[in-house]
Formats: structure tokens, sequence, C-alpha cells
């Protein structure tokens, strides 16, 4: 195709003269719409009314925004006001949680900067969501498994799965969580010098031989029991905080949490009072498991975030319990919720005990009135009652447009 002259390639004549006139062609063209007046400045003018349009229509879309109705506004409680040497950047861990997020609300309120991460395994964005865009409220999906890097002067640790369903179902996250995602936080404290609060648990006292249950008591828990996971868990949690409060110096609070109920409850989340509310507003049988004379201490979710904040503010370093002393046996909790629910046609049925299902939990909650003035407030009729209503509020939503908001306690 291609011939040789004197060593060098040449293009034959013929194709020669057609690449010649494939340029020749170009060029022609270029010059013809170069030279025809006004085309450019047709586009130009075209291109320049189409952007003044468009902006235009954003300009009285925002006038159309600011002068609307009040409902496409997004409003927020009214936050208190605090200068900047007394408004805390404050991290919780879980706060989308059921408990995080009434932590959430205390703390918004106070006017603190709160910043909220969760992974969302148990917790769900609606528990905050009417906090969302305010300039005091960062939410960060994140597993605490994962080191975080921010800046915090308080960090409650709340992040783990609490209902045995939900920690039963992932054994292995619940440990991690409890105790890489512990070690991450406690970390976290060492290097920005914050204080850190654990949520953990009365369950760390396992099935006790002692009754109340007093801090100083050391518990007795199965290690390899279906509750191991999350007992186990939470006392290494505490074993932790106090290595890194006695070698590194970190701050560190311990609330030992009792059974604790209210709105924002998980309706499936397998606890005594959700399992009993939902079970009654739909006509199905309360199951208790056992003979039901197992017996618990249910305290409101209000007072459990007072007492967190207190513990927190506190000059105390040892486990506190936080929880209600009121004790009640299974059976006659079954049948207080029973008689509540007035339109319920159902029915009390035991079933077999499950494993390792303690048989007694009552705290001692002597040093939580000693040393933080707390006690439980609410009483327990009244938070029922609340619970039901909120219960019965998402059992008629049939669209995911009808939200089931529940305000902060205290504009309650």
């Amino acid at each position: 195709m291609f011939e040789l002259n004197n060593g060098q390639m040449r293009l034959p004549t013929k194709k020669m003269r057609q690449l010649v006139i494939i340029i020749l062609v170009i060029i022609i063209v270029a010059v013809v719409y170069g030279s025809l007046p006004g085309i450019d400045d047709r586009h130009k003018r075209s291109s320049d009314r189409y952007i003044e349009n468009e902006l235009h229509m954003l300009e009285t879309k925002i006038r159309d925004l600011e002068k609307g109705p009040q409902k496409w506004k997004k409003t927020y409680p009214e936050v208190k006001f605090l200068t900047y040497k007394d408004r805390k950047r404050i991290l919780i861990t879980g706060g989308a949680g059921f408990v995080g997020s009434h932590l959430v609300d205390q703390l918004m309120l106070q006017g603190h900067e709160v910043t909220v991460v969760d992974n969302f395994f148990t917790g769900r964005k609606r528990n905050v969501e009417h906090w969302m865009g305010h300039e005091n409220f960062e939410l960060l999906h994140h597993d605490i498994v994962n080191p975080l890097y921010i800046e915090a002067d308080q960090i409650f640790h709340l992040a783990s799965p609490a209902s045995p369903p939900n920690y039963m179902y992932n054994p292995i996250k619940t440990i991690k969580t409890n105790t890489i995602g512990t070690i991450n936080m406690l970390g976290l404290a060492k290097r920005v010098r914050a204080r850190l609060l654990l949520a953990s648990t009365s369950e760390v006292y396992g099935d006790p031989e002692v009754h109340p249950q007093t801090e100083d008591y050391w518990g007795h828990v199965n290690p390899i029991g279906p509750r191991a996971c999350y007992d186990e868990g939470k006392r290494v949690a505490e074993t932790t905080c106090y290595a890194y409060a006695k070698q590194d110096g970190v701050e560190v609070r311990v609330a030992r949490i009792f059974n604790t109920f209210g709105p924002r409850m998980h309706m499936n989340d397998g606890r005594v009072v959700s399992n009993f509310i939902l079970q009654a507003l739909q006509n199905e049988s309360l199951t208790v498991y056992g003979q039901g004379t197992q017996t618990r201490s249910f305290q409101y979710v209000s007072d459990l975030v007072d007492g967190l904040i207190a513990l927190m503010n506190s000059n105390y370093s040892l486990p506190c319990n936080l929880g209600n002393a009121e004790e009640h046996t299974i059976m006659d909790f079954a049948k207080i919720i029973k008689s509540l629910v007035k339109s319920s046609t159902s029915k009390i049925v035991t079933k077999p005990a499950m494993q390792d299902d303690p048989k007694r939990r009552r705290p001692d909650i002597t040093r939580a009135r000693k040393y933080l003035n707390w006690q439980p407030v609410v009483p327990m009729m009244v938070g029922i009652n609340k619970t039901i209503q909120y219960f019965q509020n998402e059992l008629r939503r049939s669209r995911h447009s009808e939200r089931n908001f529940h305000p902060p306690e205290k504009l309650l």
C-alpha cells in the first residue's frame, strides 16, 4: 500500500489527493460558519436567557418558601442558650436508640452541642429526626468497632444491643461493640481529655444470689450461656474503663442500668414491657416465661436520663445503680398491662422458662441517692400509660408519612 523512495515512506498519489480534499472541505466549512453573521451571538444570547430564566425561577421558589405556610418550615424545640464557657461538645454513641434519643433531647434542650454516632443496628433515624438540621446537632452513621476521630468534652457510651433477641441475634457483634468499641471510645476520651460514661447494665449481676443488688456485689454470671455475649461484654467494658482510669488517668463514670421503658421502644425488641403491651393491644396471649414468679424493677426513661446526666456531672467515679427500687413479679406486671389496655381480650399464658433468666432483680440505689441526689420520680402507672399511648399510635400507622412523633419529655 505504501511506496518507498530513497528510504522514505510515501503515500500514493490517489490517497494524497483524497486527504487534501478532506482537509480543504474542513477549512471551507469552518470559514463559512465562522463568517456567517450573528450565529455565535444568537447562541450566546439564547444561553444567557436560559440561565437568567432558571435563576429567576429559583429565586421565586425561595421567596415562596420563605413566605409560605408555617407547616413547610422546620421548627425546633426552644433550646437554652449557653455561652462558650458553659456549652459542652457531647458525643453519644448509640444516640439514635431508645434511651440514647431521650438523652439527646435533654442535652439539646440544655443548650449543648450534641453529636450522635450510631450504626443503626437497633437505633432508628426517626428517633432523632426532629433535631436534624439544628446547628447544635450532628448525626454520624458510624460503627464504633472502627476508630472515630472527633472532638468532644463528654462521651456517653450507650452503643450496644440491649434486648435479648437483639444481642443473641449477633453475639459476636455484641461482644465486639462492648469490647473493641469501648476501647475505641476510651482511646478517644484519652486523646481529647474527655470524660466518658459507660452505660453498663444490671446484667453484670447475672442471676444474683444477693438481693437487692448493691454495687459491691460481684455477680453470678454464666460465662458461656446465651446471655454471656452481653453480660460478659459489659463486665469487660467496666474492667476496661477502670484500667484506662488507673493507667492513663481517663475520667470514667459507670452506670449500671436496670429495666427501663417508655416511648420510642422498638415494638419487637423482645423486652417485657414492649412484649406485653404489644400483645395486649393486638388481643394476643400475654406470654409469661416460667411461672411468672421472677421479679423485675421498671423505671421510666426520663428518670434514667436524669440519672445519667447527674452521674456524668458528678465527682463520683465508682459504679452506680440506676433503677427503680419498686419490685414486681412478671405475672403481676402482665396483669397490670392487661388491666390498663381496657379493650384487650388477651389471656395470660405460660411457657417454659428461658435459660439463665434471672429470678430476682432489684437495685439498691443508696449510692445514687447519696452521691447524685437522684431517685425515680415518675410513677410506674403514669409511665406505662404514656408507653401504651405511643404503641397505640404506632399500630394505627398505615403510611410512612404518618409520623408518630414523641416530643422531648420536658416539653410535655
